[in-house]
């Protein structure tokens, strides 16, 4: 009686060993497996210059979208350029006195007037050469960017003179500030850029209810 209790006490105590032994493998195989999953990669964090850029050029993109008829990236011209810029002006803050207002070239009126609102030409500028460096980066061509072309260029001149003249404020070009020398003796410019901020609704023709555009950067002050 004693060596039968004996063996089946052996026989209890072997199988638990075996599932120990079982468990302890199982536990050991989940660990390694999650050992080999490769942890998340974090995207690069992008400078507040870049995001608006991406922004800017995703606006574009769904603007020849909008466009009718819709047009295609390699066919746009500087003339479309300018049907963009002058489509942004409904959404500009900027008052810019008609030459039959009082308060034309009153840089401080004292007066609310109906002149029209517009976008800013410092604004405009800064968009222009945020479009103009995605349009490389997204593999176009510099002799082929529409956003470098003459007609481009004479109408941000010809806006802020115009802008000049009707605010009676002189537009000065800023000076490029560098930062301080690099350990290598390098330097890097610093180039303070506007921002793009989106504020209005869509209608038949326009952009899309989440980028289509309320002012453009800081330079759209009220007068």
């Amino acid at each position: 009686m004693s060596a039968a209790v004996a063996a089946a006490a052996a026989a209890a105590t072997s199988s638990l060993s075996r599932c120990s032994s079982s468990t302890n493998s199982s536990s050991g195989n989940q660990s390694h497996h999650q050992s080999l999953i490769p942890a998340p990669v974090c995207p690069p964090v992008l400078s507040r210059y870049e995001s608006q850029k991406r922004r800017d050029w995703n606006t574009f993109g769904q603007y020849l979208k909008n466009h009718r008829p819709p047009l295609a990236l390699s066919r746009c011209s500087g003339a479309h350029v300018l049907e963009f810029l002058r489509y942004l002006d409904q959404f500009g803050k900027t008052k810019v006195h008609n030459d039959t207002c009082p308060f034309f070239g009153h840089p401080h009126p004292p007066a609310p007037c109906p002149c029209p609102l517009r976008q800013a030409w410092g604004s405009l500028d800064a968009l222009i050469g945020r479009l103009r460096a995605a349009f490389e980066e997204n593999g176009g061509q510099p002799d082929t960017n529409p956003f470098g072309a003459r007609a481009v260029r004479l109408y941000l001149k010809e806006v802020r003179d115009s802008q000049a003249k009707a605010r009676g404020i002189a537009y000065e070009k800023k000076k490029r500030r560098k930062s301080q020398v690099q350990q290598n003796g390098s330097s890097q410019e610093i180039i303070t850029m506007q921002g793009l901020e989106a504020r209005s609704n869509t209608g038949s023709n326009l952009i899309g209810s989440s980028s289509s555009y309320g002012c453009l950067g800081n330079n759209a002050e009220m007068s």
